[in-house]
């Protein structure tokens, strides 16, 4: 199965709004410079290994190397979210927080599935680009990634969920504010890749796949994976932040 998500319109708009007003106050330069537009990915897929496509836009032009992408994951009542740290996990929380960077992947956990408990899932989300709010409100702002209880169906049933969420074209998106209940993904066929989907009706910035893969018993293949346990940072007062360990937060989460 393969979903292409949708930020929200009024985030979208409002948000690529300010950056061209602010765009050389907060980045140096204007967005136009390195922000492509139409289907900039022609030679990559979703179906691509994870990380493949982050990887090649931290070749592009823009500051993205190194730069923590404030993410924001949730999903229906009472679903449980957690984060690699350290030796174990973080404390579950039913809205996961943090900044990922652009590039790597990221293993999470879900648990406490509308029924289905005691079922755990290990999905990776893949940051491929940033977004750019203005200075000091990024965590204001994230990458909102919106999980449902289909897609928790489907991976359990041994399918794959490919979602590529993407920022709407503020030239072409519909000025409406939306929410978690109007702001529902649409499906693409099977023959379809949904990031070139997403290249037609915008800027994607994030790629989740959902399957059942679940971690190895042996811990020295653990860190294959988990993918090596990239660096993340948490948000300033996450449930997350206080079993993070991590004492550098950098200055877009702060």
């Amino acid at each position: 199965m393969t979903k292409v998500s949708i930020l929200h319109a009024r985030y979208s708009a409002g948000l690529l709004a300010i950056v061209v007003l602010l765009g050389g106050f907060v980045c140096g330069g204007e967005p136009s410079d390195f922000l492509p537009r139409g289907s900039f990915n022609p030679l990559l897929r979703a179906s691509d290994p994870p990380g493949t496509v982050g990887q090649t836009r931290l070749l592009g032009r823009g500051p993205v190397v190194g730069y923590y992408q404030p993410v924001a994951i949730t999903g229906p009542k009472g679903v449980q979210f957690a984060l690699p740290s350290g030796n174990g996990m973080t404390l579950p929380t039913e809205r996961l927080e943090a900044g990922f960077l652009i590039g790597s992947v990221y293993r999470f956990h879900i648990t406490q599935i509308p029924g289905a408990l005691g079922v755990e899932l290990f999905p990776t989300v893949e940051v491929i680009d940033r977004t750019y709010p203005p200075q000091h409100l990024a965590t204001q702002y994230p990458i909102e990634i919106q999980l449902d209880e289909e897609d928790f169906r489907t991976a359990i049933a041994g399918r794959m969920v490919t979602r590529v969420i993407y920022l709407e074209d503020p030239q072409t998106a519909i000025p409406v504010q939306q929410t978690s209940k109007t702001n529902v993904p649409f499906e693409v066929s099977q023959f379809q890749d949904p990031l070139a989907v997403a290249d037609e009706y915008g800027r994607p910035v994030a790629i989740v796949r959902i399957g059942s893969l679940f971690p190895p018993r042996q811990k020295s293949l653990l860190p294959e994976f988990f993918f090596g346990y990239p660096q993340w940072a948490p948000f300033p007062g996450a449930s997350v932040a206080s079993s993070a360990n991590i004492d550098n937060i950098p200055s877009e989460i702060k």
